[in-house]
């Protein structure tokens, strides 16, 4: 299947700064995408090649199999949410979300309504937009961008705003969102946990190279380098080897039939649900075990053991 995105070979540079360095990644149709990394890797600067707002420098967008380099923003079948989801505060929640719309046809009426219905705003259409909270405001602008039927929504950094636990709700809105609509979304977000939980396909940038590109699990579990282990979550390093701490084994008694690491406990942090362990071992190593919150206490001092099994080390190129 042909993909409804595609970068090949994208550059950008600036006077004394490259932002994107030979980007290349295909997004599939329906699929929702984020791209993620640290502030400055180039996330939102290939957001705003795609969407038009900035021109390569070299290589080629493709959108439905066309070359759009040339296409002015407005000439793209697509759709930005911004970061600050730029609404009209002196529209209501109907008038923003028609203003997607562009025309005032009977069509369009019934286009209104099924927007506010699927965005679960009904009886809100009357309302300023200081008037509402900030999750509604982000199905606002949800609304008013796919008001236009794109082809591939982009979203930079749309849930930042949110505290985290409304962020958590959010998120999951949003992806119920779009496997209802069925469209494209590319996701900018430096949320490891926020990309890892709601997409389909996760790229991860550093200074402006793609390092990885494939399913949660495979990048998680099989990271290529060093930098993507480390940026999607917590790695104990050891001896050259990658130890994630939920598959880090601790104990205060030696393990049988297994090679085994002794430390001592350094500290202990409650997690709710779970409790790290930070254990030095004798080499002056700080490694983090994940334990369960049941699975017994450990104290500082305590002096234990660390191990773990084969098949979950990390294998990374540097």
């Amino acid at each position: 299947m042909e993909p409804v995105l595609e970068l090949r070979q994208v550059s950008k540079y600036y006077p004394g700064h490259e932002a994107v360095k030979e980007l290349s990644f295909a997004v599939p149709r329906g699929a929702l995408f984020s791209l993620v990394g640290p502030s400055g890797c180039g996330k939102t600067t290939t957001l705003r090649l795609v969407a038009g707002f900035e021109q390569p420098t070299a290589g080629d967008i493709y959108l439905n199999g066309v070359r759009i380099n040339s296409l002015k923003p407005h000439q793209r079948n697509v759709s930005t949410v911004f970061q600050n989801y730029a609404l009209f505060p002196h529209l209501t929640v109907r008038g923003n979300i028609e203003f997607g719309l562009r025309r005032r046809t009977a069509e369009a009426e019934r286009r209104l309504r099924e927007l506010i219905e699927l965005v679960c705003l009904e009886g809100k259409e009357n309302r300023r937009i200081w008037e509402i909270s900030g999750g509604e405001r982000q199905r606002v602008a949800l609304a008013r961008s796919l008001a236009v039927a794109p082809e591939v929504l982009l979203l930079d950094e749309p849930l930042s705003a949110l505290d985290p636990k409304l962020r958590k709700q959010v998120r999951s809105e949003l992806r119920s969102l779009q496997r209802r609509v069925g469209v494209t979304f590319v996701l900018v977000t430096h949320d490891q946990e926020e990309a890892l939980s709601i997409s389909d396909l996760i790229g991860v940038m550093n200074e402006g190279r793609l390092e990885q590109v494939g399913e949660p699990r495979e990048v998680y579990e099989r990271p290529r380098t060093r930098f993507v282990a480390s940026f999607l979550g917590t790695v104990n390093w050891i001896n050259g080897v990658g130890i994630r701490p939920e598959a880090t084994r601790i104990s205060r008694d030696r393990p049988p039939q297994a090679a085994s690491i002794p430390a001592t406990v350094r500290e202990t942090v409650f997690l709710g649900n779970c409790i790290h362990v930070e254990a030095e071992t004798g080499g002056g190593h700080v490694v983090v075990a994940e334990v369960g919150a049941q699975d017994g206490r450990f104290e500082r001092g305590d002096r234990v053991y660390l191990w773990w099994e084969p098949a979950d080390e990390l294998r990374v190129s540097e």
